[in-house]
């Protein structure tokens, strides 16, 4: 069957019978959205704050590849598996985006069986998160245009505006709009344009906010351009904008809880791009999932150069958190494409291709036990057509560098397939757990951390800066110089050449352009060409997609 045909069949309990069921959570603390779906009120999430935290994993992937690699239906297998030997384990995803689930990538609910259900909901429109940033974001916008329109008050530069647009959805023809058309009635004349609502500043901060007061605080720290002298920022709460994006907020807030199809409890909160932003779960998810079970099993967007990356760099350097270890992700055909296979070749037996591609999963084991301190086990997940000689391989390669390699069925089977991966999990967190170390420190300049980062963990030999870029940043230092940097960069290479597949070495990262993400805390910079609106592909995921005349949805995947 397929992906949407095993959701569609899964036997789901109501969700607020499990949450009381398996974590004691009483019906008033949640607000269902239909019988499979509920937001978990902040306050309860803030009652349990004295509690033990249990242990956090982190799920990441190699590079990605066209073939896939599945740190999502890793998470929810590694989940399933846990509570099947009996640890008290609860899964923290991020929420999809309809950009992608209509464009090339699909949903992002896991996949075979190792999903989170009901999967067509989580991947649609869920409980209104992303359409009420999407929403709050809109409102900035219209008031940033109001009050030039109404005499500018606060002598706002129209060519220095930096607040675009948002809607989500990939569409290429808004990356670059003329707003104000049409005669003075219509406002100020301008350039805009559209971000995916994924790309937003506003999904950063609600996934680093950890209170209402801190995200309308964040929020009043967006700074949406400058004045007519260049220099003096300009900010949301000067526009009195911050309360009313705040009170767009107050249900968005509040941690998403499903159910896999074994019916254990997974969040599902927040989804910022791991490019623009640092790709993870709300930090509210995490540390809820931390009081409430012995193991959190949570993941980072793209490959270990960049989301694990910024998990560690920004996330725990913000939230506090705690790593114990890591799993590295990574599939034979993912791993033969990186030898240099072709997409339609990947299913034939090529062990030469796999040695070679084996150079980018030994970069990023590298990066995560020498730069990031912690311990790496790698989930090989499995595919039908991988042969027992490239398993073998690849094991004995991994053993050679001293992790090992763990074969999981989780797609196939469940959580079932993933028993062995889970049990190595627990061996590394009870006997050998890890202490996360940073890629910088915090007072470093902003300057050297974007070095530290390119050369230790992309392998860069040189960082260039366009002049006006190494200006900008000199003069952030003075205030924001103890921000994390979140790079954004293609996700396809650990260089900024899409095509450069293993393990490039000795490259150069130019970064173009730099911006501030205030309310987040980060400094965004800008490595190679990087598009923060998607178009969709020649051939759209959205011309599978169809509803039946009894509303049942297919397509999905």
């Amino acid at each position: 069957m397929s992906d949407i045909e095993i959701a569609q069949a899964a036997n789901k309990k109501r969700i607020v019978d499990l949450a009381k069921e398996q974590y004691g959570i009483d019906s008033e603390y949640l607000e269902p959205y239909g019988h499979y779906k509920a937001k978990l009120s902040l306050e309860y999430v803030q009652s349990i704050s004295a509690k033990e935290e249990g242990n956090l994993v982190l799920v990441t992937a190699i590079s990605p590849t066209p073939a896939g690699e599945g740190k999502t239906t890793t998470t929810v297998g590694l989940g399933d598996a846990l509570n099947r030997i009996g640890k008290k384990a609860i899964m923290c995803l991020r929420e999809p985006s309809l950009g992608p689930c209509f464009g090339v990538k699909g949903g992002a609910a896991g996949g075979g069986y190792a999903q989170v259900v009901p999967m067509e909901d989580i991947n649609l429109h869920f409980t209104g998160d992303f359409h009420a940033i999407g929403v709050a974001h809109a409102l900035l916008s219209a008031m940033i245009d109001n009050h030039i329109n109404h005499g500018n008050e606060l002598d706002i530069d129209p060519r220095r505006i930096q607040w675009k647009r948002v809607v989500d959805m990939n569409d290429r023809a808004l990356r670059n709009i003329v707003v104000g058309m049409g005669g003075p009635a219509n406002g100020y004349l301008r350039e805009d344009g559209f971000d995916i609502v994924v790309a937003s500043e506003i999904m950063a901060i609600l996934c680093l906010a950890t209170s209402r007061e801190d995200l309308k605080t964040r929020l009043g720290n967006i700074i949406i351009g400058y004045k007519t002298d260049k220099v003096t920022p300009v900010y949301a709460s000067d526009l009195k904008a911050h309360g009313a994006m705040a009170a767009l907020l107050n249900n968005a807030i509040n941690p998403n809880l499903v159910q896999t199809l074994e019916n254990n409890i997974a969040i599902i909160h927040g989804g910022p791009f791991a490019n623009i932003a640092h790709g993870c779960n709300t930090v509210t998810a995490t540390k809820t999932g931390l009081k409430l079970a012995d193991y959190t099993i949570t993941e980072a967007g793209f490959g270990a150069d960049l989301g694990a990356e910024k998990f560690i760099d920004i996330k725990t350097r913000m939230a506090g958190l705690n790593p114990k270890c890591v799993v590295l992700v990574a599939t034979i055909r993912a791993l033969k494409y990186h030898g240099g296979v072709a997409k339609d070749q990947l299913n034939t037996e090529n062990l030469e291709a796999l040695e070679k591609g084996m150079v980018n999963l030994e970069k990023h084991v590298s990066n995560i036990r020498d730069i990031y301190g912690l311990p790496c086990v790698i989930c090989v997940n499995h595919f039908t057509f991988d042969s027992g000689a490239e398993i073998k391989l690849l094991q004995d390669k991994c053993e050679a560098i001293g992790v090992k390699a763990i074969v999981s069925k989780h797609w196939a089977d469940g959580g079932a397939g993933a028993e062995d991966l889970a049990k190595e999990v627990v061996n590394v967190v009870e006997n050998s757990p890890g202490k996360h170390t940073y890629v910088y420190e915090d007072n470093a300049p902003l300057m050297e951390k974007i070095e530290a980062i390119a050369t230790k963990v992309y392998g860069a030999a040189n960082v260039t800066f366009d002049s006006k870029v190494k200006q900008q940043l000199q003069i952030w230092d003075k205030d924001y110089g103890s921000y994390p940097v979140c790079i954004a960069k293609t996700q396809m290479s650990f260089s900024t050449d899409p095509t450069a597949i293993g393990a490039p070495t000795g490259h150069t990262v130019h970064i173009s352009e730099v911006r501030l993400a205030n309310g987040a805390g980060f400094v965004v910079a800008i490595a190679g060409n990087m598009m923060t609106m998607p178009g969709l592909p020649k051939v759209p995921a959205a011309e599978k997609i169809d509803v039946d005349e009894n509303g049942n949805i297919t397509g999905l995947f």
